[in-house]
C-alpha cells in the first residue's frame, strides 16, 4: 500500500494540544467555525463535526508510557478507518456525516447477560482512565496517544462470560451512507476482529471512548473501540456495535483479507516481517519525514506485561 506521509514537520513545530483547543475557541468566537471557514486538523472536511464532550476523567494508569504523546492534530489528522477512505487523511476528511450518537452495543454468545445495552449501559458505572500508549501500525509508523476509556476486562465480567468463551469477536457498525469507504467494497465490511479471552481480559486492554479528555472524534472510532497496545492497530477495532464470546476462533478482517500478510494475533514482532516491508524499524508520526527510524520493539514495549499469554507460543509461526 502506497503511503503518503503528510507530516514532515519538526516536533517542536507541532501544535501542542492546549493550544489547539484555545484557537478552535478564537475561531468560534469570532464566527467562523458555523460559516464552514474553519477547517478542523488542518484538512478540509465533508461538513463540521459537532463539538466533543469533554470526559471525566479520574485518574492515570501505572500502564502509561513515560514517552510525550503526539499532538491532538496528529492524532485525529492521520490514521487508518477504511470505512471512510484508503488515504491517512481520509478518517478526518469524510467522517463529519457519521453520528455517533445514539448508539448501541448488542452483547452475544457464550455469556449469562446478553443482549442490545445503549452505550451508556456498556460503558457505566466504571471510571474512565487516561492510558498513554504506543500505537504501532503495520505500516511502520506509530504514536504515542494519550487514550481515556476503562479496561475491557472489566466491562466484559458484568455480562458473566461462561467456561465455553475462549475468544471474543468484535464488530464495527455498517454504515454506507454515513461511512464512504464502505461504498467501496475494499474490504468485506463489516469489520470484524477477536481476540483470546485472557488477551481480552488482560488489564492492559483498554476499551476507549476518548483521547486527550474529550470524547473520541468519528475519525478516532467514536463512540467506542478497542487499543491493544502491544499489537498492529488494525487489531484495535472502531465504532463497534456488537461482542461475541465464543468458543472458536473468530475469523478477522485482513486474516480474511490477505491470510498470508496478516495473522490473528498481529502481536508487533520486528522478528516477523510483512512479506512486503519489514517491520525491524518505524517511524514516529510528528517528527520530520527524513528523521531516522527507531528499532521497533517486541510486543510494542509491552513485552514484561503480556509475553506470558504467549508462553509455548512460535510468534513467528502465530503472527
Amino acid at each position: 500500500m502506497l503511503i503518503r506521509h503528510r507530516h514532515s514537520i519538526r516536533p517542536s513545530e507541532i501544535t501542542p494540544e492546549k493550544v489547539f483547543r484555545n484557537r478552535r475557541q478564537l475561531l468560534r468566537d469570532a464566527g467562523l467555525a458555523g460559516s464552514g471557514l474553519f477547517l478542523a486538523a488542518g484538512c478540509a472536511a465533508e461538513d463540521d463535526s459537532p463539538e466533543l464532550r469533554k470526559l471525566d476523567v479520574k485518574r492515570g494508569s501505572p500502564f502509561s508510557t513515560d514517552e510525550s504523546p503526539n499532538s491532538f492534530e496528529d492524532i485525529i489528522s492521520y490514521n487508518n478507518f477504511y470505512e471512510f477512505g484508503l488515504d491517512k487523511s481520509d478518517p478526518a476528511r469524510h467522517a463529519g456525516k457519521f453520528k455517533p450518537k445514539p448508539w448501541t452495543v448488542t452483547v452475544a454468545g457464550e455469556a449469562a447477560k446478553t443482549g442490545t445495552f445503549d452505550f451508556d449501559d456498556i460503558v457505566g458505572p466504571h471510571d474512565i482512565e487516561e492510558r498513554v500508549y504506543r500505537f504501532r501500525c503495520v505500516e511502520a509508523w506509530s504514536m504515542v496517544i494519550p487514550w481515556n476509556g476503562i479496561p475491557l476486562g472489566d466491562m466484559l465480567k458484568r455480562f458473566e462470560p461462561t467456561s465455553k468463551a475462549k475468544y471474543v469477536a468484535f464488530e464495527t457498525v455498517v454504515r454506507p451512507e454515513e461511512m464512504p469507504g464502505q461504498r467501496r467494497r475494499v474490504l468485506d465490511f463489516p469489520y470484524v476482529e477477536g481476540l483470546t479471552i485472557e488477551e481480552a481480559m488482560h488489564p492492559l486492554t483498554l476499551m476507549a471512548i476518548g483521547v486527550y479528555g474529550v470524547e473520541l472524534p468519528n475519525q478516532n472510532g467514536a463512540p467506542i473501540r478497542l487499543v491493544v497496545p502491544w499489537k498492529y492497530g488494525f487489531k484495535s477495532i472502531k465504532s463497534i456495535v456488537k461482542i461475541t464470546f465464543t468458543e472458536q476462533e473468530p475469523p478477522t478482517t485482513w486474516n480474511l483479507a490477505a491470510p498470508r500478510e496478516y495473522g490473528f494475533y498481529a502481536n508487533v514482532n520486528p522478528e516477523v516481517d510483512h512479506p512486503r516491508w519489514s517491520q525491524a524499524r518505524e517511524r514516529r508520526i510528528g517528527g520530520g519525514f527524513f528523521d531516522e527510524k527507531q528499532p521497533t520493539l517486541m510486543l510494542n514495549g509491552y513485552g514484561e506485561q503480556v509475553a506470558s499469554l504467549y508462553e509455548g507460543l512460535d510468534l513467528r509461526k502465530f503472527y
